[in-house]
């Protein structure tokens, strides 16, 4: 049998080779052809061995068209890693020939997520969040945190971002990093009440288990991405939060199945199915209304899924061919 050709990207060639401009079109493209019956998308499954220090989690998807493409995105969550100066974030995306079969790539699955998360978000902030909106919050200061400040400066015309996270020190050392980065002040502040004060535009990546954001917190017209929890009994944001909001999702099955930030609000009587007004790809193609007020709170729940990494590395693998870019191997 004839061997094949395979192409491997390190998380610095995917850096080098998915600016974060060019995968906020590419998120565009994938929820739009997930709303328009393009994609397979089956939920994501998760590994959780007793007494294991993290879990691993298969998310594979099909789009159909030219080409074809199957992905399989296996990562590793850690979350003890950020401790050890590693991604919480490790593992492959895999993609695969739509007519053969065949294996075409493996790719850096840290670098991937990480910029597809905030292009995906980048997606849903253009969409949803006011046109004059410029003054940011951000609750975190990992990995996600950061290109999210890159992100939002994508999309709008930002003039100040305040930072907190858990650790004061690490705010701190976020704003030093990053104000080199945008044309705006970063500054960290020690609370979260501090934070949102006079944010109208709100991204969420922490790893917190109880709700941080309060519903009191938050003025008329604001837009909030929430980005941190992916798991059903973790949250960011309270109940009333949730309920005062607009909700958007990346997918409708993935939100009532794994957002902590929806199902424990549900749980308390506060919303239900009906409170997903839509899914972007439906905004995006027309078939559901996105922002209706200017006063009106909207809310992006991110959970990730996997079309988004199938799309990237589709969009990796044509670039790196025309580029002759990375690690081609037999296989």
């Amino acid at each position: 049998m004839n061997s094949t050709v395979i192409l491997i990207l390190s998380h610095a060639e995917v850096s080098d080779l998915l600016p974060l401009k060019e995968c906020v079109r590419i998120m565009r493209e994938a929820f739009i052809a997930n709303a328009s019956g393009k994609v397979h998308l089956p939920l994501r499954s998760i590994i959780r061995p007793p007494q294991a220090k993290g879990v691993l989690g298969l998310m594979p998807s099909y789009v159909s068209g030219e080409p074809a493409a199957y992905g399989l995105k296996a990562v590793c969550v850690f979350p003890g890693n950020p401790a050890l100066g590693k991604d919480a974030h490790q593992g492959a995306v895999l993609l695969f020939s739509g007519e053969t079969g065949e294996l075409q790539a493996v790719m850096n699955a840290s670098a991937i997520t990480a910029i597809r998360t905030a292009a995906a978000t980048g997606v849903a902030t253009d969409l949803l969040a006011r046109s004059d909106v410029d003054y940011l919050a951000i609750l975190g200061s990992g990995v996600q945190a950061r290109i999210h400040l890159l992100a939002m400066a994508e999309v709008r015309e930002l003039k100040h971002c305040l930072i907190a996270s858990r650790q004061f020190e690490h705010a701190q050392k976020f704003a030093d990093e990053m104000k080199q980065e945008v044309p705006f002040p970063v500054e960290p502040v020690e609370t979260v009440a501090e934070a949102l004060d006079e944010a109208d535009l709100i991204v969420t990546t922490t790893t917190a288990r109880e709700p941080i954001v309060k519903r009191e917190w938050i003025k008329p017209g604001t837009h909030l991405n929430l980005v941190g929890s992916c798991v059903p009994h973790a949250r960011e944001v309270d109940g009333e939060t949730m309920a005062a909001a607009s909700l958007f999702v990346d997918s409708r099955e993935s939100a009532l199945n794994e957002a902590g930030d929806y199902i424990l609000a549900a749980q308390e009587g506060l919303i239900g199915p009906d409170h997903i007004l839509a899914e972007l790809g439906e905004v995006l193609t027309g078939a559901k209304p996105g922002r209706t007020s200017a006063e009106e709170i909207t809310c992006f729940k991110s959970l990730g899924i996997s079309v988004e990494d199938l799309f990237a590395a589709e969009y990796l693998y044509q670039k790196a061919q025309r580029l002759k870019a990375g690690t081609w191997v037999e296989y």
